[in-house]
């Protein structure tokens, strides 16, 4: 049996995590929580789950639950980070974690301080494509990046949606855009300044927005994210001697890389993988004791000082310094 794990929500995306785990010996989910029991076992019987509960504490003190996946809304990730790792858990808390910096960091304290594994969940970071684009550009096969560029937009039907209230800290920027962030971020590393342009929805949140970022050795990364327009999700890099293209990066359903170099162009082709399947192995081998999880303290917070800037940048209409540490 691999690393038992307790679902804090029966959120849609759970039921990813779910199919994900049936996929290794690395991961099982023996647990589900919802504020309502008869959700919690309604969602229990239909994965197959064995135990259901009907509040997030009650998950929280299962002695059976040795890690928990947390996919409740944005602002309450941090919240239930902290008391799932005060309970003695394990977390993979699905992304973004939180926009707040402070908030990360004192997340990963405890962590920390308890001995427990803590993750932000980017799935995409798990993929073999992924991976193999990082070969890519190590092998300098486009040469010198000059620019990263990633987009991540669809249009969300409903008008009452978590990701549309901005006391939950919806917004695109946080929903989809962050893919975008991540994407640039494993380009390019942590940017020096970034200036951003947004529409705001009627609830308060943003709707679309776009965004300039500047990274050392004059790279320069352009994002843009929508929750009200076509949906489409790409990641380039254009370096001196040519690009990559990712028609998939963020769901690798079909996952392929473009390369182009003067008149020459090929399409590197990969096996599809699950992505979830691939967050639950690096968690489960954090957890025993492999050495630290692919998404860690430093990368969360890159992350969230990253989308913290944007947010001020586009509120402030002015180009926005990141003067923290950006290796800590």
């Amino acid at each position: 049996m691999g690393v038992a794990w307790g679902l804090l929500s029966t959120a849609r995306i759970a039921a990813r995590v779910v199919a994900g785990a049936t996929k290794t010996d690395a991961a099982e989910i023996v647990a589900v929580a919802s504020r309502d029991g008869a959700t919690a076992q309604a969602f229990a019987d239909a994965h197959g789950i064995a135990r259901a509960h009907g509040s997030y504490e009650a998950l929280l003190a299962d002695p059976a639950v040795e890690a928990v996946y947390i996919p409740l809304p944005n602002s309450m990730h941090v919240d239930w980070t902290l008391r799932a790792l005060q309970a003695g858990k394990h977390v993979l808390c699905e992304k973004p974690m939180d926009r707040r910096p402070e908030q990360i960091a004192r997340a990963f304290d405890v962590a920390d301080e308890q001995g427990l594994v803590l993750s932000e969940g980017f799935m995409w970071r798990h993929n073999p494509q992924t991976q193999r684009l990082r070969e890519l550009l190590d092998e300098a096969t486009i040469g010198t990046v000059r620019l990263v560029r990633a987009c991540f937009s669809f249009v969300l039907a409903r008008d009452v949606d978590v990701r549309l209230d901005a006391a939950l800290d919806g917004g695109a920027l946080m929903d989809v855009g962050c893919y975008c962030v991540s994407g640039a971020r494993l380009v390019a590393g942590e940017p020096l300044d970034v200036s951003a342009q947004v529409v705001t929805g009627p609830t308060g949140v943003d709707l679309r927005l776009s965004g300039l970022l500047r990274f050392d050795d004059h790279v320069l990364g352009v994002i843009d994210c929508g929750l009200d327009m076509y949906s489409r999700g790409e990641l380039e890099i254009v370096g001196t001697e040519g690009r990559l293209l990712l028609p998939d990066p963020w769901h690798a359903i079909s996952p392929r890389i473009v390369v182009e170099r003067g008149f020459e162009r090929e399409t590197v082709k990969l096996d599809a993988a699950d992505s979830y399947t691939r967050e639950l192995e690096d968690a489960a081998a954090a957890i025993a004791g492999g050495g630290p999880p692919l998404l860690g303290r430093a990368d969360a917070l890159g992350q969230a000082r990253t989308i913290e800037a944007l947010y001020r940048a586009a509120a402030e209409a002015r180009t926005v310094t990141l003067s923290c540490p950006r290796t800590s």
